[in-house]
């Protein structure tokens, strides 16, 4: 990549900014400059990339002005302001919010499923998509493109740090309540007034975000209908349940899946093994298979439990874990923006 970019992050100071930075700093992205943005509390405030401080900026409309690339991640209400105003101005936004998810202009985009449609970017605007949805998708999309997909169904068990550095700061404070037999404080994160918050240290909780009226939450929404925007697949049967877990980064996914012909399990080994961006990992006789523990600070998307249905032949049985900050959000953004230069769309 000879062609260098003026790069502007906003919220480089929450937990997926501080990826991209990392991200940023370990691809050798091409950058010819770079600047942070933040709220006006945090403009003045040092930050560190790359062996060289920086001044914290505030977000402004003007901030945008001879940038190439603004990656965001924080928070839909700052997306929703000033990622059109960034547009507006000759950027490329790339979006790790949902806010511009289901926008029917707005590209959503997993490079190694449909980096194509890059090519048309009507609002100047790319939406990553939830970082459960991103995994997923990596690691069906070849079996679809080999065996044909028609269902899915998938429960998550998902990291606290999908809800930021505070909630990671949260479980870390209520486990060492419980190690020194305190009662634990559920209250410690703020929170919407119609969700309760309930301990995370030493429980699982089978909600978030909030519900809607259908009885799934948004959550789950989000890992459906991304599903099939992604995959460009709007008749394609999809249902998530979403669970929050005790566990810091990683997120894990049990997946059932039905497919258009049969096949067997070496067969989806085989179309695995070799597959961008997948790491199998399924050898029970070791009792080897995915976990957060592992995935932490990998860029891949390791798959394994890989099992046929016990009634249909079509239908198979996988464990999907990515660090849902690196994949699931940080790294998917950059990857993005490699893939724009690569096909020269930058």
């Amino acid at each position: 990549m000879s062609k260098k970019l003026n790069v502007a992050v906003v919220g480089a100071t929450g937990a997926v900014g501080s990826k991209m930075m990392e991200k940023l700093i370990e691809r050798n992205f091409p950058i010819e400059s770079i600047k942070f943005l933040a709220s006006a509390r945090s403009a003045g405030n040092p930050i560190e990339f790359n062996g060289t401080t920086y001044k914290i900026e505030e977000a402004t409309p003007e901030s945008f002005e001879g940038v190439d690339i603004a990656l965001f991640s924080a928070g839909g209400s700052v997306s929703e302001i000033l990622a059109p105003e960034a547009a507006k101005r000759g950027a490329i936004v790339i979006d790790n919010t949902s806010h511009f998810r289901m926008d029917p202009e707005v590209p959503l985009v997993v490079p190694e499923v449909n980096r194509h449609v890059l090519k048309t970017i009507p609002k100047g605007i790319i939406a990553n998509p939830n970082c459960s949805t991103i995994q997923m998708m990596v690691a069906l999309q070849p079996i679809r493109e080999k065996f044909g997909l028609n269902k899915i169904v998938v429960s998550t068990y998902q990291a606290v740090s999908g809800s930021g550095i505070a909630a990671i700061d949260e479980l870390r404070t209520q486990s060492a309540q419980w190690e020194a037999g305190k009662n634990v404080e559920a209250n410690v994160l703020p929170v919407k007034s119609d969700v309760k918050h309930y301990p995370i240290a030493r429980n699982v909780i089978p909600q978030i975000d909030k519900f809607t009226d259908n009885g799934f939450t948004y959550e789950e929404m989000k890992m459906i209908n991304e599903t099939k925007k992604i995959m460009e697949a709007p008749d394609m049967s999809v249902a998530a349940t979403c669970v929050r877990v005790p566990v810091v980064s990683g997120h894990s996914e049990s997946v059932y899946i039905e497919l258009d012909q049969e096949a067997t399990v070496q067969e989806i080994f085989d179309v695995l093994k070799d597959a961008p961006g997948i790491v199998l990992q399924d050898d029970i006789r070791e009792q080897l298979y995915p976990m957060p523990i592992f995935a932490e600070n990998d860029d891949a998307t390791f798959v394994g439990r890989i099992r046929q249905d016990l009634d249909n032949k079509k239908g198979f049985h996988l464990w999907i874990v990515s660090d849902n900050l690196l994949k699931g959000a940080a790294l998917n953004s950059i990857q993005i923006a490699e893939a724009m230069l690569e096909d020269n769309l930058l």
